[in-house]
């Protein structure tokens, strides 16, 4: 068996709370600098039900970081009037934050940051982690591609990191930090986040040519912008006073929900989620950055487990032993056809353009890395060079040449389309998993959507797209 667990790694630092100690590791971890301030358990030698963490209410601690001043203004209190008429719609996102929150409390306390920002999932994505706009920004953080390649997410064939519940949170918490610092307000850092931080800039400036102030309430901006730290504002009252507005809080414990674990060898999704022994619907809401049916040793990725999953996975991993992963992946040498490829590959034409997400007709260009089962031939894990780089880009045939009449002079044929996912090319957009669309958003006028939910609104701007 091929599997090697380095680690289990403990996805939150109870800083704080001082009667625990400080659970942060001073191990170098792994290459990725976010896995290397948790602390991690040798499976070797340690057991996972040894790790224990006080269970105490993490709402409290949540109303204990909240720095921001309430604005009360009528569009504040609009919005909390607007929630308060929506105790469903609270409910479900609020059962949902429940998976995430108490990581996304660490990450934001050991920062310093405001606990308001905690609460920003609940605007951007209702915390739904397959969220995704007519724009294209993604995940509970809602990131467009380009901003989520500037913060060094992954987009390819095998992984959308927008979507990733670690790397999205640091990315975000990081582009947060870096807009107060430039506009030295949080107010102000918000609305650079939804409007984009250039935006914002030639406000101030134009405000400063008119003699005006220069601050969130004072700046001219887009109503999504506008209402946008309303929104945020709105959820903090929520939080810090439930039963004024026919709120019930879920109960939510001062722990970690996941534990994460690191990949040492490829593995199938499906067989992840029967050694865990857990539904597949929890393990996508954890893991919701996959876009394929394998896991890879070599994209530097973790599997999140619920914490009480964790040593049932642990034990069971140990007792397998038949082959953990039944996929590989292999380079395409020349452009052709789905029904070519597959057999000069072996596999099923059909399967080829389902586990591929390839639509008929579309052939695959070359250089482009397809999805096939394994065989005794590719038995080994899915190389470094493919986990990072694997791109798919389709193109469709050039349309059959009318015949002329003899002596008329034909028109050529039109030039191929070609359609990218992964790393094809600059402009190319990123694979999305095929179950990533959550049916949220529709196109509509200046830049922002309607959701097909009553109750969930998406909204494109620069930099990051919002789902509020």
């Amino acid at each position: 068996m091929f599997w090697r667990y380095a680690a289990i790694i403990l996805v939150a630092v109870l800083s704080g709370c001082a009667s625990t100690g400080d659970w942060s590791s001073d191990s170098t971890g792994r290459s990725d600098p976010r896995a290397a301030k948790a602390k991690r358990v040798n499976l070797k030698d340690q057991s996972v039900s040894g790790i224990y963490a006080p269970s105490s209410n993490l709402w409290i601690r949540i109303r204990d970081g909240f720095q921001m001043e309430p604005m009360n203004t009528p569009l504040e209190i609009e919005q909390v009037r607007w929630l308060s008429e929506r105790p469903d719609y609270v409910h479900r996102s609020m059962a949902r934050s429940s998976r995430y929150l108490f990581y996304i409390v660490q990450e934001v306390q050991e920062r310093n940051m405001p606990m308001e920002i905690a609460l920003l999932p609940f605007v951007e994505s209702a915390f739904v982690t397959n969220a995704k706009s007519s724009a294209k920004a993604v995940g509970l953080w809602q990131f467009m591609p380009a901003t989520g390649k500037d913060f060094q997410l992954t987009q390819n064939v095998f992984r959308d990191e927008r979507r990733d519940v670690l790397q999205s949170t640091d990315a975000a918490l990081d582009y947060l930090q870096r807009l107060h610092n430039q506009f030295g307000s949080w107010d102000l850092a918000l609305a650079a986040y939804n409007w984009g931080a250039g935006n914002v800039a030639k406000a101030q400036k134009r405000n400063l040519a008119a003699g005006l102030p220069t601050d969130y309430l004072s700046l001219k901006m887009p109503k999504e912008t506008r209402n946008y730290v309303p929104k945020l504002m709105a959820y903090r009252q929520i939080v810090l006073d439930p039963q004024a507005y026919g709120i019930v809080l879920p109960e939510l414990e001062n722990h970690p929900y996941f534990v994460a674990v690191d990949v040492g060898s490829d593995i199938d999704v499906d067989l992840a989620i029967k050694l865990a022994e857990i539904p597949a619907e929890e393990f996508h809401n954890l893991n919701p950055s996959f876009n394929k049916p394998v896991i890879l040793s070599n994209a530097n990725q973790q599997i999140l487990l619920p914490f009480g999953h964790a040593e049932v996975f642990q034990e069971n991993l140990k007792k397998y032993t038949k082959p953990l992963s039944t996929w590989t992946a292999v380079r395409i040498s020349r452009t052709e056809t789905v029904d070519k490829a597959a057999k000069t590959l072996g596999v099923d034409a059909q399967a080829l353009r389902e586990i591929n997400g390839i639509p008929k007709g579309m052939r695959i260009r070359a250089g482009s890395t397809v999805l096939i089962p394994k065989t005794n031939q590719n038995a080994g894990d899915i190389s470094v060079a493919m986990a990072e780089n694997a791109n798919l880009s389709l193109v469709k045939p050039a349309p059959t040449p009318k015949k002329c009449a003899k002596g008329v002079k034909c028109r050529s044929a039109k030039s191929t389309k070609t359609v990218s996912k992964g790393k094809s090319t600059p402009n190319a957009a990123p694979s999305q998993h095929k179950h990533a669309s959550t049916g949220l958003a529709n196109s509509a006028k200046n830049g922002s959507t309607k959701a097909t939910s009553p109750t969930v609104k998406t909204t494109a701007a620069k930099g990051v797209s919002k789902i509020q």
